[in-house]
């Protein structure tokens, strides 16, 4: 799976998504997406193509509606403005311009719709990248292009969709059941598996729903599930019937935040720059599953409409928060943006500015979305929690629940964190198919091993993965639960190689997702690539400097940076990073090795005592066995834990 989904390799220097809104992204996440639609198109036509492109053919494709001189004038422009996107990833040249034929080079670049075209028996889940329409930003730009863009997504459809087909049958069961209805959700076999599947395991809401979805599907063609799905499987769900088609279907129970981008207000000449920095920042909220975004076309709409302004405009859209903001031209470019929350009373949570001078305007719009969208999401977490918590507590909801648990894993005390796993199971129970509980509730396991809280750590380890599998199945779309589970292979299963292909399959379906940037960075460290993983948590602090886990997240450049033996850098990195949560016993273990290292008894000893007092009874044995080390770098850290003074120890004294 790891080649499929990553094609991991040294070369990998560019990275391009097209299944949605068109993305490409150097090191670290960097956006060198060009601006122009035909410039994007021209990317995308020579990373699908693979082979060298004659430029004849390129400039008939995108220019075929003026003279061939003019056309290929226009692709020589189109090349310019594409080099010199490609030109901020470091290294060779990615695109090779001959006099005739152009190519992007196939060893440096990882392709999603590459990854679909050669998936297989052996690495079926690459089609599981093909969650939207192929390049749907790039329709209408000239009838040549539109030809073939046509022709590759019903290709593309095809061979996904009959790979699906062909691995249900060979080995039929829910997870391929539900590969195949993400590609076709018409398909009734499919969607009678996994309503089975749902019913034999008592989930009686998810069998329904996948009925729905199924109903919904059938519609335009005038048709009805069989009676077989209709009537036999539902009545079996737990002694839970499926209520008759007449009688009114019960909402589902809220799961997530209300949130719009409103339409930004412009300056003279920067019209272009708040039509596409509102796209891009609502595709880039659209990724984080807990949060529900308004469609921005309906509501521009309405606040063109209106006379009270765009703020009511939106609360009259049922909007629980708004996204607002001015850009303004001139010799800088000044973008400012501020989130609104519209329920009484009516705040302001968040706001921030962005400058850019003329020639840093390439891919500008992305750029920002991605800092913003990375800085929103944990802030409007929290003030979700706060405002769940101060609610009154009879009967919650499952996001309720799911809210209220966040301030005790931020906070990480004992008591704080029992009552949050308390809570979280009780989200899970009442609401089965909501994946951000299911994942949440996964990733306390998580803390709960890695403090040496856990009574059972095996029974937890198990836990924790069920319950991040079950939020993917769930949610295949879902960044966080896919990051989760990699953390689960990763560090509790040790293995970190599994653990990797699901964190850049994360970072695929969102790439601001700063969970996924620390958990993919010690995914690395684990493989022993250590400046790697630097490089990815770079990556986060860029995003998300001020993310309410940062005690965590800072916590995990410790690793890489002990075992690159920059001690003395760790060690003053860890003293920081302890000063944001006491009690989080992680970083300790890495400090203490390195003070170890660099011979510091006295600070080794104090270190020494915090660690035992927050996990009485660790030795070296039982840290090492949440350790997934490759054999050098585990015998650089147990020898700086010795030189530490920590007991070898074999067993764990009661350690979990």
């Amino acid at each position: 799976m790891a080649e499929a989904l990553s094609s991991r390799t040294e070369l990998t220097r560019l990275r391009l998504v097209l299944f949605g809104p068109m993305e490409a992204w150097g090191p670290g996440a960097a956006t060198v997406l060009p601006r122009g639609r035909k410039t994007q198109a021209l990317l995308a036509l020579l990373a699908i193509e693979a082979a060298p492109v004659p430029r004849r053919r390129l400039a008939a494709m995108l220019w075929s509606r003026v003279g061939e001189e003019q056309a290929r004038g226009s692709l020589r422009q189109a090349l310019l403005e594409l080099q010199s996107a490609l030109a901020r990833i470091p290294g060779p040249p990615l695109l090779r311009a001959e006099r005739e034929e152009v190519m992007l080079d196939p060893a440096a670049r990882w392709v999603d719709a590459e990854q679909v075209m050669a998936a297989d028996a052996g690495h079926p889940a690459a089609l599981d990248l093909m969650r939207a329409p192929l390049l749907p930003g790039l329709d209408g730009l000239d009838p040549a292009f539109d030809h073939w863009l046509a022709a590759r997504r019903t290709g593309l459809a095809a061979t996904a969709t009959g790979l699906a087909r062909l691995l249900l049958a060979r080995s039929p069961g829910e997870a391929a059941a539900r590969r195949l209805l993400a590609l076709d959700a018409r398909d009734e076999t499919a969607a009678a598996l996994v309503i089975a599947a749902r019913v034999a395991a008592g989930d009686a809401e998810a069998a329904r729903a996948t009925l729905a979805a199924l109903r919904a599907a059938l519609l335009p063609l005038g048709r009805q599930p069989s009676p077989e799905i209709e009537v036999l499987l539902l009545p079996r769900a737990a002694n839970d019937p499926a209520p008759p088609p007449s009688e009114p279907q019960r909402l589902p129970a809220r799961r997530g935040a209300r949130l719009g981008v409103l339409p930004l207000t412009a300056g003279p000449g920067a019209e272009w720059v708040a039509g596409a920095l509102a796209e891009s920042l609502t595709a880039a909220l659209a990724r984080f599953r807990w949060l529900f975004l308004a469609d921005p076309a309906s509501l521009a709409a309405a606040v063109r409409q209106g006379t009270a302004g765009p703020i009511a405009a939106a609360r009259g859209a049922g909007l629980d928060l708004a996204l607002s903001g001015q850009v303004q031209g001139g010799a800088r470019l000044r973008v400012s943006l501020r989130l609104t929350d519209l329920r009484p009373p009516e705040t302001v949570v968040w706001a921030e500015s962005f400058e850019a001078v003329p020639a840093e305007l390439g891919g500008l719009e992305e750029g920002i979305a991605a800092a913003v969208v990375a800085r929103v999401d944990p802030e409007l977490l929290l003030l979700e929690a706060r405002r769940a918590s101060a609610a009154p507590h009879s009967d919650p909801s499952s996001y309720e629940l799911l809210l209220r648990a966040i301030p005790g894993l931020a906070a990480l005390d004992r008591p704080g964190f029992e009552a949050s796993g308390q809570l979280l199971a009780r989200a899970c129970a009442a609401d089965p198919g909501f994946a951000s509980a299911q994942a949440w509730h996964a990733a306390w396991h998580l803390f709960q091993v890695g403090q040496g809280w856990a009574p059972d750590q095996a029974k937890a380890m198990l836990k924790a993965e069920a319950l991040a599998r079950r939020a993917i199945a769930l949610d295949p779309a879902d960044a966080q639960a896919l990051t989760i589970c990699g953390h689960v292979r990763a560090y509790l299963h040790h293995l970190p190689e599994e653990g990797a292909a699901l964190h850049d399959r994360a970072l695929a379906l969102n790439p601001n997702l700063a969970m996924a940037w620390v958990f993919s960075g010690l995914a690395e460290t684990y493989c022993g690539r250590h400046e790697e993983a630097l490089r990815r948590l770079a990556r986060y602090k860029a995003l998300a400097p001020l993310h309410p886990f940062a005690f965590f997240f800072d916590a995990a450049a410790l690793v890489p940076l002990m075992l690159l033996r920059r001690h003395a850098e760790a060690a003053v990195a860890a003293r920081a990073v302890c000063e944001l949560n006491p009690v989080f016993s992680f970083p300790l273990r890495p400090w203490l090795a390195c003070l170890g290292h660099l011979g510091d008894a006295a600070a080794a000893r104090a270190v020494r005592g915090r660690l035992l007092a927050l996990e009485p009874g660790l030795t070296i044995a039982a840290a090492m066995r949440r350790a997934p080390l490759r054999p050098p770098d585990a015998e650089h850290y147990i020898e700086g834990l010795r030189r530490a003074g920590l007991e070898e120890g074999l067993a764990e004294k009661g350690v979990a």
